[in-house]
């Protein structure tokens, strides 16, 4: 049919094979299963991330585990210089860069012992909102403006902004509820947790649309929470606000990470994938 993109085989065209794939926040949680999905896909993650020999260590363990290439860089994505040196040494190494997942993010939360106060609005600090925002956001401003002009004068990429579902509704503050703590030393989800995300979603959108002409695809990922060591009444909390009954396996947004990434998402953009098992359908 005539105007039908290249390679109309939905398989492959769900491959990655040869493609770069940067992404920040590599060394923690969800940044290695998205470098494994990447990797599964047949495409060269490279794992940014301010922790040297964590995300070197990520790389390793990649490799070790499923063959191919995996690089591992230190960078402080809220540095500019930092962030356009990283990109010269990922495009001298691979002669290419096609992916950006903007992974990265502050996430703070009480410490056994600490007073839980500070999380709230009331007493949020000014220098932990600054933290958060500058990695979050800041962060993937910076990355994005340097990936992004490249994949823009290349005429072809994707940028993947990991959002959240608490990017498309507000925290429900009573699953962190303590008893036998009044209402003013209740810990909560904090603010600048939401901001960020809800502000990814509008970096997205801007981008999507700003970059079009270019060819350079731009969409945000809405994930759940996934199921760690939290202790058990919290997951069981959760898992009652959720249609599925229960919070995600670290797994299991390897296949959407995949989907956007790849031309089985090609016209797709400026759009927010939510994958959180239906809660933000409550």
């Amino acid at each position: 049919m005539a105007g039908e993109g290249a390679g109309s085989n939905a398989a492959t065209r769900f491959r990655l094979d040869g493609r770069v794939a940067i992404i920040t926040g590599g060394a923690g949680l969800l940044g290695r299963m998205h470098a494994e999905a990447v990797l599964e896909a047949g495409g060269i993650p490279v794992l940014w991330d301010i922790r040297g020999n964590a995300v070197a260590g990520a790389a390793a363990d990649l490799i070790a585990s499923h063959g191919g290439v995996a690089l591992g860089q230190t960078v402080d994505i809220t540095d500019q210089v930092s962030v356009g040196a990283a990109l010269d040494q990922v495009v001298v190494r691979f002669g290419r860069v096609d992916v950006l997942i903007n992974n990265a993010a502050n996430d703070p939360k009480v410490k056994s012992g600490e007073d839980e106060a500070w999380m709230r609005f009331e007493h949020f600090p000014e220098a932990q909102w600054m933290q958060d925002i500058q990695v979050g956001l800041t962060g993937a401003f910076l990355c994005a403006q340097a990936v992004g002009t490249r994949l823009a004068a290349q005429s072809h990429g994707v940028i993947i902004n990991v959002a959240s579902d608490l990017g498309i509704i507000a925290p429900d503050q009573r699953l962190y509820e303590m008893p036998g703590l009044t209402r003013d030393r209740q810990p909560v989800k904090p603010v600048s947790y939401s901001v960020v995300k809800h502000g990814l979603i509008g970096l997205t959108k801007y981008l999507a649309t700003y970059w079009a002409d270019r060819q350079v695809r731009v969409n945000a990922l809405a994930p759940g929470g996934v199921q760690t060591s939290q202790p058990q009444e919290f997951i069981d909390k959760v898992a009652s606000r959720i249609p599925m009954g229960r919070m995600a396996w670290r797994n299991e947004y390897k296949g959407a990470i995949v989907f956007l990434a790849s031309d089985a998402s090609s016209y797709m953009t400026g759009a927010t994938l939510i994958v959180d098992g239906g809660r933000t359908c409550w």
